[in-house]
């Protein structure tokens, strides 16, 4: 095969090869690197609620136009928990915006875009995570994460582990993924320099050298990667370059799925009732923030407070009259419309609701009201889940409006004392988002199955669903 009907295959090759990648492999990495950043949110919100770092005050105001690697090198010892803060926010923040700005298409990745993701995944090596690494920034994360078990609930502790778990194998799912994309733009760089610079070439004249220069006139603003310039040198012009070409082509071949004859069955329920626990470990961080709120109203209203309003406060603790109810003018997003809105919030009745949900979700940790949802059907279960996901995710922006208020409410006196709840928030977004994504699991392990069955294919063993009586809980 001479070089120009190699140029020809080699571009048929990586046509089939880029419909194969956007049609399964970038699908994917999408999810793998979703449950990454995921599970690295969990675990960071734990170092915030333990205070092992700082909150970075300009977290929120870091503007990302391109991913980059946060600093690895070593630390000053003096400044270490200030370090970690901004190195850790930063990777934070990185990970968000590759997650959900980031374009991860096959015409936008490239040779340098597909390093900086992998110099993400592998800033914390989180396959061989330990305090005894050789990596300054994964040693230092895993002995924060030691740190962060001391003295924790059973649920956090459960959380932690199966976040470093998750981070391992999304890890290594993610790499793999990203290992095919590269060899996918190395031989399409290798193309592009070969139809615009080498094609006419003879054997003398192909040195790196006189292609650097044809390069910065036919190809200008390409980057001049050596390594991969020797190998077209070697394929096109070596002795060995048939054999090496030939090799090429293999790679590029689109592996064909065999087809599934059988596969295992999936226990739905499970899948909902994890969700339920999930969701049901909100009431750590809700009741942690109800005390937060407490203690700030309490220093608001202290300052309210003059002679005829303490005469009025013994009155009614004499006579066991009801406190009168506290009124908070709040601004929150109106979802609908996408604009902010302002409306009352009646902050003792507020206080009473999300009680009464505290304890709710509180059974569902493998209490009652876990049992009776066991014996509900699954429609039932994911019912009951959506319901409290969403009661959750409305209490949380109506949180997030009232730390909003007490910010701008207290003096500057006061100030201090009013206690964010920031972190706080962050912990509960990631409850619900995990919580919703088991859902968006039992949603499409369920439809999977349907077209399996559709072909005639029955998962091994599946269970027998029987409907269950609906308790209500």
């Amino acid at each position: 095969m001479d070089i120009s009907e190699y140029i020809s295959t080699i571009d048929q090759a990586l046509g089939a090869r880029k419909d194969w990648l956007e049609k399964s492999e970038l699908g994917k990495l999408k999810e793998n690197l979703r449950i990454f950043q995921v599970s690295y949110a969990s675990i960071y919100n734990i170092y915030l609620k333990k205070k092992l770092i700082d909150e970075d005050p300009y977290k929120h105001e870091s503007k990302i136009s391109e991913l980059e690697v946060p600093e690895t090198g070593s630390f000053n010892e003096a400044k270490r928990i200030e370090q970690l803060t901004i190195r850790l926010s930063n990777y934070d923040n990185q990970l968000d915006f590759l997650v959900n700005f980031y374009q991860l298409g096959v015409d936008f990745l490239n040779l340098d875009r597909i390093k900086r993701i992998v110099g993400l995944i592998r800033y914390i090596d989180w396959t061989s995570f330990s305090p005894d690494s050789q990596s300054i920034m994964t040693k230092a994360v895993a002995d924060l994460t030691n740190q962060s078990k001391a003295g924790v609930d059973a649920l956090t502790l459960s959380i932690i582990g199966e976040s470093l778990s998750k981070l391992s194998k999304t890890t290594a799912a993610s790499m793999a993924a990203l290992k095919e994309l590269n060899i996918y733009y190395r031989e399409c760089y290798k193309l592009s320099v070969r139809q615009s610079v080498t094609q006419s070439m003879s054997a003398g004249e192909a040195t790196l050298d006189n292609i650097k220069k044809k390069m910065s006139s036919a190809m200008q603003g390409k980057p001049f990667y050596k390594e991969l310039i020797e190998e077209i040198i070697k394929e096109d012009y070596a002795g060995e370059g048939g054999d090496l070409r030939e090799s090429i082509l293999n790679t590029l071949k689109v592996k064909e799925d065999k087809p599934k004859t059988a596969k295992q069955a999936v226990d739905f329920k499970k899948i909902l009732l994890d969700g339920i626990v999930v969701i049901g470990g909100a009431s750590n961080t809700l009741g942690e923030i109800i005390t937060k709120i407490t203690d700030n109203n309490a220093v608001l209203e202290s300052r309210k407070k003059g002679f005829f309003e303490a005469i009025k406060e013994l009155i009614r603790q004499i006579t066991n009259a009801e406190p009168e109810e506290v009124v908070f003018n709040i601004e929150r997003m109106d979802d609908t419309k996408g604009v902010p809105v302002k409306e009352k919030l009646y902050f003792r009745q507020f206080l009473s609701d999300l009680d009464k949900k505290i304890k709710i979700l509180t059974s569902f940790c493998r209490g009652p009201a876990y049992n009776k949802l066991s014996a509900m059907s699954e429609d039932q279960i994911i019912s009951y889940l959506e319901r409290n996901i969403r009661e959750v995710q409305n209490f949380h922006k109506t949180l997030s409006a009232i730390d909003d208020f007490f910010k701008a409410t207290a003096s500057a006196e006061d100030r201090d004392k009013i206690k964010g709840i920031k972190p706080d928030l962050s912990a509960l977004k990631n409850t619900y988002v995990k919580a919703n994504q088991l859902r968006y699991e039992y949603s499409a392990q369920k439809e999977e199955e349907e077209q399996m069955r559709s072909l005639g294919i029955a998962p091994v063993n599946a269970p027998n669903q029987v409907p269950a009586p609906p308790p209500s809980p």
